[in-house]
């Protein structure tokens, strides 16, 4: 990545992220893939060569998807997380989180990234009855392969979350290429 490079989301592995991204349009950048509405349901449907392989969600819509599963977020957790982009894959019973995050210079982001851990056991809480794993991810520039990062990315490992550089294959979310 450098700055004021192009994106790469034509490559065909996976999704390429710049500092202004729009998730569900990554996706249906993608050969094959669709990202649409489906009717009486929340958030868009991800379709594969016309199957549907996953559900996008974006703040409120989660808790639409939550409501239509009918789990009441309010005994489960003191407080609403608005997921930036949440995407269930269907075949895989996972739910991933995905957070983008961009630095140019050293900033807040920082110890966001230390709240992965709280975040993903809040998503758990509330998707558990629904047999649903959930994976946290961030999806980090190249500012974070800083030596200084070192200490917050083992860390972000160690409690189970997950980061990416740059891009995320779809292998790895469990999507067909």
């Amino acid at each position: 990545m450098k700055e004021g490079g192009v994106g790469g989301a034509n490559t065909l592995t996976g999704l390429d992220f710049e500092q202004e991204v729009d998730f569900q349009n990554l996706l249906a950048a993608k050969p094959g893939y669709e990202v649409k509405p489906i009717p009486g349901k929340a958030g868009k449907g991800v379709y594969f060569k016309g199957e549907l392989v996953a559900r996008c969600f974006r703040k409120h819509d989660f808790y639409n998807y939550l409501e239509e599963e009918d789990v009441d977020w309010e005994p489960k957790i003191s407080k609403q997380l608005l997921p930036d982009d949440a995407l269930l894959v269907i075949v895989r019973e996972t739910l991933f989180i995905i957070e983008v995050k961009y630095q140019q210079v050293a900033g807040s982001v920082d110890e966001k990234l230390q709240t992965c851990d709280f975040k993903r056991k809040q998503y758990q809480k509330l998707v558990a009855g629904l047999g649903l794993r959930v994976e946290y991810v961030y999806v980090l520039n190249d500012w974070f392969r800083q030596p200084c990062y070192k200490d917050v990315l083992d860390y972000i490992h160690s409690v189970n979350c997950q980061y990416k550089f740059g891009s995320l294959p779809l292998a790895w979310l469990g999507l067909p290429e």
